[in-house]
């Protein structure tokens, strides 16, 4: 037995720290119920209405407080006790779900209370992520940092199959979303408990200078990211697939009732059939996390970056051209794949590539434009979705992509071959 645990601390370092597993068993219970969420709320959306631009403007109020909140967010979470501020804001997201169960249970839910409590759990999570991801470090240590990394994707990627399973089942056995919120709500409690209980054994004193402002701060990540050619590369990278590629997985409930109906449909087919999309990238994201898990000590960070991005264009533009059941499903596993894993090395590349002092504010700037620019991105797809169809915007979000981001590539090839 002592050998099978040292074999295991040795493949997967961030597991030898109590206080990394603690957290993690209580992130993989939340990350299901978030998942659980995450596939009914566009579903009962997209129920009351049916139409694909509410789903835009749905994505848009959850992701428009990154853009105003994660760049001040990276500076606070550098002043403030990293694992304290993650308990807080998992209190305000399981809040939320809370709200949207008593809601939906009660029969008042409307298309604007999904939309004002998807800004509500948005700006929680724009502050929740950015101290979650500094405070990696706190627990594992620099060395077992790209395991740690690893590990939490594989947790997010397990939860993201088994999450819109439960919540099929759920809702079929139920026939209420509120009961999938009211379980999410719960989730929440196990990481919360996790972290009361775990320390933060690694965690390093910062020492701000006084009289230093919050803009200053802000100024210098913003100066190391224009001296580091890598790091600002991979951002900018980052806006582009996050403006054109993932809110195209906000029109899956579209993509179920519309695109993929046939004449037997009824409501518990449909949901049926969206579980199953949903499953299916999640199992092509579970894959990536737990190859990038086996290989987190490998160093070619950049390759797998490359990979998982043709991975996730690629498929988006076939998507345009052969919407039918079974091709959607195996090209939604290799969207999944495609996003975890550029995700995972975006994220490894950046937080072995900077100083400790800095972490914070340049992890923030990498999340803003991830997350920052997804609204307007929501917006377009959700119009070009509404007005031409899901295919079409499928096509349009995959080839821009392709052009763009394999633009940033021929201007610096030293991306595909970053180590970290």
């Amino acid at each position: 037995m002592q050998g099978i645990r040292l074999s295991i601390a040795q493949r997967f370092p961030a597991l030898a720290s109590r206080d990394f597993t603690l957290f993690l068993t209580g992130q993989f219970i939340s990350v299901i119920g978030t998942w659980m969420q995450n596939t009914a709320q566009p579903y009962l959306a997209y129920r009351i209405s049916g139409r694909p631009l509410d789903l835009g403007l749905i994505g848009f109020a959850a992701t428009l407080p990154t853009l105003l909140l994660a760049l001040p967010a990276g500076v606070l979470v550098e002043r403030w006790d990293k694992r304290r501020t993650v308990i807080i804001f998992q209190a305000i997201m399981s809040l939320q779900a809370f709200g949207l169960a008593a809601l939906t249970l009660t029969g008042h839910v409307q298309i604007w209370h999904i939309g004002v409590l998807a800004l509500l759990f948005g700006a929680a999570s724009a502050v929740e992520i950015t101290a979650r991801q500094a405070m990696l470090i706190e627990l594992a240590g620099r060395e077992a940092l790209p395991s740690a990394i690893a590990l939490q994707t594989t947790a997010f990627n397990v939860g993201r199959v088994i999450g819109p399973l439960t919540a099929s089942w759920l809702l079929t056995s139920t026939g209420t979303e509120g009961s999938v919120f009211l379980a999410n709500g719960v989730s929440f409690l196990f990481v919360i408990a996790g972290l009361f209980i775990a320390q933060t054994r690694f965690k390093v004193p910062r020492e701000v200078e006084a009289g230093k402002s919050l803009g200053l701060e802000l100024r210098e990540g913003l100066a190391y990211i224009r001296r580091n050619t890598l790091v600002a590369s991979i951002i900018l990278m980052a806006a582009l697939v996050g403006f054109f590629g993932f809110p195209l997985s906000q029109q899956i409930p579209a993509l179920a009732r519309d695109v993929l109906k046939m004449t037997s449909d009824t409501e518990a087919i449909v949901a049926t059939r969206t579980s199953y999309l949903y499953a299916a990238q999640g199992a092509g994201a579970l894959t990536a996390a737990l190859l990038a898990t086996y290989l987190s000590s490998s160093h070619n960070k950049g390759f797998m970056l490359s990979l998982g991005q043709v991975a996730l264009i690629i498929p988006l533009i076939v998507l345009g051209y052969v919407p039918t059941l079974n091709i959607s499903l195996v090209l939604l596993v290799f969207i999944g794949w495609g996003t975890v894993t550029q995700l995972v090395s975006m994220n490894t590349l950046i937080q072995v590539s900077v100083p400790n002092g800095l972490r914070g504010r340049v992890f923030s700037v990498y999340l803003w434009a991830l997350q920052g620019v997804a609204p307007f991105g929501s917006l377009l797809i959700g119009w070009l979705a509404q007005n031409w169809g899901v295919p079409l915007a499928a096509l349009i979000g995959g080839f821009v992509s392709l052009v763009t981001i394999g633009s940033l590539h021929l201007l610096n090839p030293l991306v595909r071959r970053a180590q970290a």
